[in-house]
This record gives C-alpha cells, structure tokens and sequence, in this order.
C-alpha cells in the first residue's frame, strides 16, 4: 500500500484494467452481466478509497471487490446491502492469472449467439471501454436504442458459459471502431487496438488481420499532425509531414506487403488490405500535390467492388472514391458521385464536408462556404464542428 495518498487516481489506467479484470471473472465462469455490474461497483469504490490507500496490486484489489459484489448478490438483499456499508482498505490479493485477458475477453464477446451488430456494441462496451452514447454515434443509432442493444445483448448470454469462439470478422471490425474512437481523440484507445491487433495477428494467419494492423498504424503515423498547438483539427492536405511518425509508416508498409503477399478468401485482398494500401499511398506522397490520386482511385474500385450495392452497403467508400474521382476525373465528376449518396447519407455532415471540399476544388467558393457551414451545422463533435466553421469562413473570405 502506498505511504502518501495520491490525490487523483489515474483514471487511465484504471480502465485499462477493466477489460483484463471482467475478462478473468468470465474465464473463471461467472456470468457475463452480472460480473460487468460487480465490476462497476468495485471501480466506484476504487475511486472512493484508492486516493487515500492504493492497494500494491490494483488488479487483485479490483477482482476481490469484484468477487465480494458477486458473492453478496447469491445472497439475500438485506445481506448485500450491509456488506456494501463495509470500507474495504486493502482485500487480500485474489488468484489472477498471469498475461493479458483481453483477446480473450474480445472473441467471448463475439459469440455466435448474439447478433453481428450486439457483438460489435457489447465488445466496444466490455473490451473497447466506450460509453453506450461513443457506441451510438459509431453506429448512427440513437443512444436509448443502442442501450436497449447492449442491454439485450447480455440478456442474451446471461446463464451462458462464454467457451466458444467468437467470428474473426467481427472482431476486426470491432477492433476497427475502437481504433477509429481513439483516433478521433481518445488515443489511450487508439493504442489499446493497435496492441490488440498485433496480438490477433499471432493468433491467426489471416491476411487480413495483418491488413487492419497495417491500415491502424499507417493511420495513427499521421496522428502528431492532426492537431496544430492551438488543438485544431488540420486536414491531412496540409498537415506538417515532417511530424508523422515514419518508424510507424514503414512498419504499416511491411505488414501490408505480408498481407497483400497471401491470399485472402476469394482470391482478392479484403477490405482493411484495401483501405491499407489507400492510406500507405497517402502516407508515401511527400506533399498533398505529389499524392497518387489515380492509383488511390483504383483502389477505391476495388473497395466498391467488395459489396453488392455499395450505395447503401458501404457508402463511406463510395464518399471517398468522390473525392479520389474529383482529383482524376475533375470536380464537376466528384459531384455527381456525391449525388449517388444523396439519399442514404445526405444528412451526415461528412456528405456535405466532402462536397465542400469539392466545390473549393472545382473553385467555386461560395459554394464550397455553403456546403462546409452545412456540415458544420450537422456535425456533432465540437472540434469537427469548430474546424468546418473555420473551413467555411475561409472560403467566404478568399478573394
């Protein structure tokens, strides 16, 4: 136990040990939901007690108080609740297993019971740390449904023992919104998938585990220039490159060349080999002028191809191949892809980002204002909406 009480505790670090702590009590067989609510309460009463006594093994300290709560409540209700008046100062340290739990915890989380889109929720809510609103606006869903998904989702494997592993699809998508939550600010997150992916790729020779891997780091390389000093968001066209992190590109280069050296399923690379080999030719332009937009483009081809009505399928991808088409085909071009999208997405603020930044293309600026103070209306994290305000003055203020 420390001698000096800390005055905060390093929230931090206490949720990276969720993941490690409920991924050992399910190991050990308890039931799913209700070890997340033991859990819960042995983190409140952590943020309660550790500023003044902070146990020598927080992980031990937070599965006996954990294990307390599940013991009391296969109790009766007058039991629990007088146990839980008790100040715990520092339980003996419980039996946990050495290594890290959390790819385990990852494809329990997965499991075939539940539906694609609750294994997706649920395991950025066990593993990822998300809260049920990150959760929802990852999916586009109102809070209250993606709830009631989660909510459903433990119902769904109450009384199951979690012994059967989950779909490796859906685990790489899980791992990609949990990198994308992160790369969007929480990079405690960002880094956490990145680990993940790397432990997964030992785990399977799948090419395209090898591909999300590849597409995650390429990413985060550019992650020191996104932001200037003031915390503004810098759109990758004029990012500082002399700031990206080339040990991090050339290490996303050799594992994609490992990918795209393998066959995948169907005889063609995957999704993230694809969105990899986008970002590596991002990544390999020493200036956004220099960038290879037609080779970017062909890519984009085959991503689209990948779905059967990427329209309404994938129209992210369809969003990015408008702008790969603007810079090859013209921006008059771009336009018209947008307009394919008009009805499926034309309410999300990145429709209206992107058509912004094809009209500047195309030099028509009070249209590009119109469009970037559009997005900037609908946009619903505030640095997103800050930086497209700033993008519209600016295409109002050009001469």
């Amino acid at each position: 136990m420390s001698d000096e009480p800390t005055d905060l505790v390093d929230e931090g670090e206490l949720r990276a040990l969720v993941p490690r702590v409920l991924a050992g009590l399910v190991r050990r067989g308890e039931d799913f939901d209700a070890a997340e609510d033991a859990l819960q309460e042995a983190l409140l009463e952590a943020l309660r007690v550790w500023p003044e006594h902070l146990p020598r093994d927080p992980r031990a300290w937070l599965t006996t108080v954990a294990t307390r709560r599940l013991v009391d409540a296969r109790r009766s209700e007058a039991a629990r609740r007088r146990r839980e008046a008790t100040t715990y100062d520092e339980p003996e340290p419980a039996t946990t297993e050495d290594g890290d739990d959390t790819l385990f915890l990852l494809f329990c989380c997965c499991h075939p019971d539940l539906a694609p889109a609750s294994q997706v929720a649920l395991t950025l809510r066990a593993v990822g740390g998300l809260t049920t609103r990150e959760i929802a606006d990852a999916f586009y869903l109102p809070e209250a449904t993606m709830a009631q998904r989660i909510s459903r989702a433990k119902r769904t494997l109450r009384g199951r023992r979690l012994d059967q592993p989950g779909d490796l699809a859906v685990v790489l998508r899980v791992l990609y919104l949990v990198y994308a939550a992160g790369h969007a600010g929480r990079v405690d997150l960002a880094g956490e998938a990145i680990r993940l992916a790397r432990q997964l790729t030992l785990a399977t020779d799948e090419p395209e585990a090898r591909g999300l891997l590849a597409l995650m780091l390429l990413n985060h390389a550019r992650l020191p220039a996104r932001l200037d000093v003031q915390g503004r968001i810098v759109t990758l066209d004029r990012q500082d490159r002399g700031r990206w992190d080339t040990r991090e590109i050339d290490e996303g280069v050799r594992v994609l060349q490992s990918a795209l050296g393998e066959p995948s399923e169907g005889g063609r690379p995957g999704r993230y080999q694809v969105e990899a080999a986008i970002a590596a030719l991002h990544d390999d332009a020493a200036s956004a002028a220099e960038t290879d937009w037609p080779q970017i483009l062909a890519w984009y081809d085959d991503l689209v191809a990948l779905t059967d009505d990427p329209v309404r399928q994938d129209p992210a991808a369809v969003l990015g191949r408008a702008v790969a088409v603007g810079h090859v085909l013209g921006a008059a071009a771009g336009l018209r892809e947008t307009d394919r999208l008009r009805e499926v997405i034309g309410e999300r603020h990145r429709w209206h980002a992107v058509r912004g930044h094809l009209h500047e293309l195309d030099g028509d600026l009070p249209a590009a204002a119109a469009a970037y103070a559009g997005a900037a209306r609908r946009a619903t994290d505030i640095a997103e909406r800050d930086h497209l305000i700033r993008q519209a003055a600016r295409a109002r203020a050009a001469p």
